[in-house]
């Protein structure tokens, strides 16, 4: 049915006839339109020329803010949860020591400037939850402070975006009130972690686009002028600090971007005051402060980031031969370019970045039990490999004998197609393969690589190795026809069986001291058994020889590889983890993180469930009422002229979108995720809660509490009373208070939150008379992620009890959980089996209890001196001989070498005869 033929019995009510007031009481007719883009009923909100009384107010609650967020923030002295990584990486930063990291720089770089003047010396490794602070002289109260007043200073921000968006000053105090008392936010600004700068990024960039908005909003008048440009400019800045923090930082921009893009439409149609000319200069200023500036700040950060971590460290792994080459001690010299018979050569992997092919004088536990193959990410003489014809040179007198054959007459060059002998130079053994399964990846498309001989063996068949040089890969012409040093890729085929010399991301046991295995493999995926020499040496290759070496990549060049191994690594962290959650449990917080615990206390992070639950009763009562304004407007009444219901809908809707942008996108990422990951569109959440709560007080008049000011105060203080009571009933669980099992038995609301209430005493005055707990402190039952499949079927999380105090019983207890946190009882998992994917974890907890059972609290609880691996930061390659072969890129093989060195060197004096070869000349190899 068309517009003309609306039923005759509906009469739309014409608001367009009726007045509204703006927020300085004048009143305005609805029905009068704007002849330029400004919108109607909007007054210039102008934060620098605030009342008197509303600073002094704002003075007032920053000071509430600091005290509630540095009460006690020398408490825990130990290592908690994450500052294992983030603590970490300021230690790293320190020492100039390369790392690699899924997060931008920003935050670190500020927790280490601010360790730095403090007085760090990095030579603290924060290595352990519960590892003291006190004793090494850790500055790590000066850590926590930068987070701690970044969080303080969230509260006048979010008092002033409200003024900026007309609320009054009784609702910002609401608003700078419920920040306060929240305790999910309480608990991550006390701790050296990133979400704290990144909440105070975010709000900032809201503040800002919200103060431009109303810049904006006027019209004409105040495009382009100082207060026009001094927003814009701040939203950039803003934009680029808050993704130079975190990747969340895109979904502020996208925020931003979508309003940016709506008002460039809206300019599109003002064709009284915006010529095409000024409408470019619009989009233009809007182009280089809302792109321009942050993707400067964020290349400049990552200029800063690279200047910094000069060293090698435990993230070069992740990175190309070429961006390593960049790292102190890593670069090379140059090399000659031409690979020819007789050269002492080394030779690297190209896919996983695990290192170079490798073998020391340590046999395989099993299969042949001759010299183990290897790659190595270090440097070192066993990487050494001489490359042999399959045939000695001939001479006058005939073959010429020995290693040093191919050192006279004219270089040889190594030809695609070639088959060659690879003679390890250190043991005398050269590079075999037969048909024996592998160690560790025991399929059987899998060979066994070795290696085999002794000084003056011939060596048989099963040594040859056939040359195909990979020529989409290899730089230049000469490289696709014969071997050049860098420049040619090139696969090594093992003549006798036909597999190809392999590599992957599986990692040996202690026996192999943890390098990536090399096996023959017969259906490889082609990138794993690419190869490429590095190291170049030959007595007829002199100084005139041609040189090659790394390409340097260059800033640009390091920052766009860092930047595809960051999405690489976060894309591939999806597996489960004792603590994470999903987006649809983050508003109604159903489950929070458990970060440490010592000595009957414990950290774990929830939010304030007051302050949660009405912010996202808020968000639900815009989006019915935006469901109802679509409706009504559908059957053609004429709300929209109504100047109050217009403008409830733009304000809070332009928040409820900022909500959206950086809650929903979760949704699409199956890595895993986090309560904090919420923390962005929980602020977005409470802004909304005090903008619905202004309108139904302050601007709509049918509710009757507009000219009853005195009901609209007593409800906000009665809310920030019910906030500030809740959060002194969770407070403990904040700060790591003393506390009681009945106190936590009665705020346990959900069954999902999963705090541990046995680990508090009966009593506070247990306390007085428990000793305190030795050695490190952990995180309360905080099993590592179950990333590697060794884990699975494990008791993960023991609780040590001293050697010297009886244990007169142990319980223990088995819950088997869904994807959500919820437990599952026996009768739901016996239904559950075969029909759907279900993993069990087990986590162990052991009390301690006396002869009439009671529980013996005597130190920490958890598991002894580990930290559970966040996915938000630095991964480790996992090994695992049953997993699908990948392009292996994300996770490659690293080793200290330091401890490699003395491990073997340890085997070594073990060691008491003369190293043999495995197998005899006469013996049959396999």
């Amino acid at each position: 049915m068309g517009q003309k033929d609306k039923p005759s019995k509906e009469v739309p009510i014409q608001a367009a006839d009726l007045d509204t007031r703006t927020s300085n009481g004048i009143a305005i007719p609805a029905k009068d339109k704007a002849k330029d883009f400004s919108s109607q009923g909007v007054t210039d909100n102008d934060i620098f020329m605030l009342p008197g009384t509303d600073f002094q107010l704002l003075g007032f609650l920053t000071a509430v803010a600091a005290l509630v967020r540095l009460f006690r923030i020398y408490q825990p002295s130990s290592v908690v949860f994450d500052e294992v990584h983030f603590g970490g990486f300021a230690s790293k930063y320190i020492k100039g020591k390369f790392f690699m990291d899924v997060h931008p720089p920003l935050a670190k770089l500020l927790l280490t400037l601010a360790g730095w003047l403090a007085g760090f010396d990095g030579e603290f490794d924060f290595k352990d939850i519960g590892k003291d602070y006190i004793e090494p002289g850790v500055p790590y109260v000066a850590m926590r402070l930068l987070p701690a007043l970044m969080g303080v200073m969230t509260i006048p921000t979010i008092f002033l975006t409200l003024k900026a968006t007309d609320c009054r000053t009784m609702t910002a105090a609401m608003g700078a009130g419920l920040i306060i008392f929240e305790n999910g936010l309480l608990t991550q600004s006390r701790l050296i972690l990133l979400d704290s700068p990144l909440i105070i990024f975010t709000a900032f960039t809201a503040l800002a686009w919200t103060c431009f908005t109303n810049q904006h909003e006027q019209g004409p008048s105040k495009a382009f002028d100082a207060s026009w440009w001094f927003w814009l400019v701040a939203t950039g800045l803003g934009l680029g600090a808050t993704v130079s923090v975190k990747w969340v930082g895109l979904f502020t921009i996208a925020w931003v971007g979508s309003l940016t893009v709506v008002q460039l439409w809206v300019l599109v149609g003002d064709t009284a005051t915006v010529t095409p000319r000024k409408w470019f200069k619009h989009f233009l200023a809007r182009f280089f402060c809302l792109i321009v500036i942050p993707l400067t700040i964020y290349l400049g950060l990552f200029a800063i980031h690279f200047i910094c971590l000069v060293n090698p460290g435990d993230g070069d792994g992740f990175m190309s031969s070429e961006f390593q080459a960049t790292l102190n001690s890593k670069a090379m010299q140059d090399v000659p370019a031409n690979v020819v018979l007789g050269s002492r050569v080394s030779i690297r992997h190209h896919n996983t970045h695990g290192g170079y092919l490798h073998s020391h004088n340590h046999m395989y536990p099993t299969g042949s039990k001759q010299q183990q193959i290897t790659l190595y990410p270090h440097k070192d003489d066993n990487n050494m490999w001489l490359l042999e014809n399959q045939t000695q040179p001939e001479g006058h007198d005939g073959p010429i004998a020995g290693l040093n054959a191919w050192d006279t007459g004219e270089p040889v060059p190594i030809k695609d197609g070639a088959i060659l002998r690879l003679y390890h130079v250190v043991t005398d053994r050269r590079l075999h393969s037969h048909d024996v399964r592998p160690p560790v990846s025991e399929a059987e498309w899998q060979n066994e690589v070795s290696a085999y001989g002794y000084e003056g063996f011939e060596g048989d068949a099963n040594d040859f190795f056939r040359v195909e040089i990979v020529k989409s890969l290899s730089d230049g012409v000469a490289a696709k026809a014969h071997l050049r040093t860098i420049e040619t890729k090139f696969r090594l085929i093992h003549v006798m069986t036909g597999c190809a010399l392999f590599s992957h991301k599986v990692k040996l046991p202690d026996w192999g001291f943890e390098q990536q295995e090399v096996t023959c493999a017969k259906q490889g995926t082609l990138p794993n058994s690419i190869w490429y020499v590095e190291q170049n040496e030959h007595p007829l290759l002199g100084a005139d020889a041609e040189k090659v070496n790394y390409r340097n990549p260059g800033f640009l060049g390091k920052f766009w590889e860092l930047q595809k191994v960051m999405w690489t690594t976060n894309a591939g962290l999806v597996e489960s983890h004792a603590w994470d959650s999903r987006p649809p449990s983050w508003p109604i917080l159903r489950r929070g993180i458990n970060f440490w615990g010592k000595d009957r206390r414990q950290i774990y992070l929830i939010g304030n469930p007051v302050i949660w639950w009405s912010s996202t009763a808020a968000i639900g009562i815009y989006v019915l009422f935006k469901v109802y304004s679509v409706l009504r407007w559908q059957r053609g009444f004429q709300d929209y002229s109504n100047l109050n219901f217009k403008r409830f809908d733009y304000e809070i809707g332009t928040t409820v979108l900022g909500w959206a942008f950086h809650y929903f996108p979760f949704f699409l990422m199956h890595r895993q995720l986090f309560l904090h990951h919420y923390f962005p569109a929980l602020y977005f959440a409470i802004i909304t809660l005090c903008q619905v709560y202004d309108f139904a007080t302050n601007r709509v008049s049918a509710l009757g509490l507009r000219d009853r000011p005195a009901i609209g105060k007593s409800g906000v203080a009665a809310l920030l009373a019910i906030s500030i009571v809740v959060f002194t009933l969770y407070a403990p669980l904040s700060y790591g208070n003393q506390w009681t099992q009945r106190s936590c038995n009665k705020v346990q609301l959900l069954k999902t939150w999963d705090f541990d209430c046995s680990v508090f005493p009966a009593e506070l005055s247990d306390y007085a008379i428990a000793p305190p707990s030795a050695g490190n402190a952990q995180q309360t039952a905080a099993p590592v992620a179950s990333g590697a499949n060794e884990q699975k079927n494990q008791d993960v999380n023991v609780t040590p009890h001293p050697a010297s105090e009886p244990s007169i019983s142990r319980v223990e207890k088995v819950e088997y959980r869904d994807q959500d946190g919820n437990i599952l009882d026996e009768t739901q998992v016996k239904d559950l089996e075969g029909k759907v994917s279900f993993e069990t974890r087990y986590e162990t907890r052991t009390r301690v209890i006396d002869s009439d059972g009671k529980e013996i609290a005597d130190g920490p609880v958890g598991r002894e001196g580990v930290a559970p691996p966040h996915p938000d930061v630095e991964r480790l390659p996992e090994t695992a001989a049953d997993q699908p072969e990948d392009d292996g890129r994300e996770y490659p093989a690293r080793a200290s070498p330091e401890k490699d060195i003395r491990k073997e060197k340890s085997v070594e004096k073990a060691d008491d005869g003369k190293p043999r070869p495995a197998s005899e000349p006469s013996e049959a190899t396999r």
